[in-house]
């Protein structure tokens, strides 16, 4: 797995980036590192994301040889992209909330962003709406029910549509046009969230833009081969196992931190 693109998330909603980054990029090896033991983030300190984080990430990327690193989770990459930086010499990609395109597009000019509440409270969320959207105005939908039901469809499990409603309800009730889907699992139940809320509001996540940025820094590397490796660091349901396999995933490893 020498040259591997590492992805890694808290749960299974970087598999949406990494979906996209392998139609960019098919030849070559691939890890989805997931930390489902800390799962959801957006409940975790703004230390205990960051020490845990850097740490398992570090660990993975060393013992795979990584080419590159993307940190495919909304709320760990407005914390952790710094001090990452400073443990690897690799290329680091992280991901940021489609707000630019979105204010963009919105004809309305009022906009919605659905996160974690860890990415609708940080600073440098702020700053991409002061920076991108000033001409907007954004409300901000925080929640971490979202991230377990997204793992629950994922896993082969219904999803109740009663409590989707009822999350969603304050961005059915809004005027919104646009709402960007500023978490990696909720591209996973997209079609899901767009039943729920109306076909008037059009979702934006930024997976198709982190998979050009991955192809132009690996554009001189193509290995040749399709290897697909997960690790997680709790156990998995058989369920999302299978979805795994479905994914293409054949190689299945529980890892923990060592020092």
């Amino acid at each position: 797995m020498s040259g591997s693109i590492l992805v890694f998330d808290s749960g299974i909603g970087g598999l949406s980036v990494m979906s996209e980054i392998r139609k960019q990029l098919p030849q070559h090896n691939y890890c989805y590192l997931f930390d489902n033991a800390r799962l959801p983030y957006g409940n975790l300190s703004e230390q205990e994301l960051i020490s845990g984080c850097v740490a398992l990430i570090t660990q993975q990327a060393k013992r795979l040889n990584a080419s590159i690193v993307i940190v495919a989770c909304n709320t760990a990459s407005t914390l952790v992209l710094p001090q990452l930086r400073q443990s690897l010499t690799i290329p680091i990609v992280g991901v940021v909330p489609a707000i630019k395109p979105a204010a963009m597009l919105s004809q309305k000019k009022h906009i919605g962003l659905l996160a974690t509440p860890g990415t609708v409270r940080r600073d440098y969320t702020q700053e991409l709406i002061n920076q991108f959207a000033e001409d907007c105005r954004v409300e901000l939908f925080g929640t971490s029910e979202l991230v377990l039901l997204a793992e629950q469809h994922v896993a082969r499990q219904t999803i109740d549509k009663n409590k989707l409603k009822a999350i969603l309800l304050p961005i059915i009730e809004s005027d919104i046009d646009v709402l960007v889907l500023g978490c990696t699992h909720f591209p996973m139940i997209a079609k899901e969230i767009s039943d729920c809320i109306g076909s008037g509001i059009t979702l934006l996540d930024s997976g198709e833009a982190i998979a050009k940025r991955v192809r132009f820094l690996l554009s001189k590397e193509h290995n040749g081969s399709k290897q697909l490796q997960t690790c997680y660091t709790a156990d998995i349901s058989e369920g999302l196992k299978e979805a795994l396999v479905d994914y293409g995933f054949s190689d299945f490893s529980l890892v923990t931190i060592t020092d």
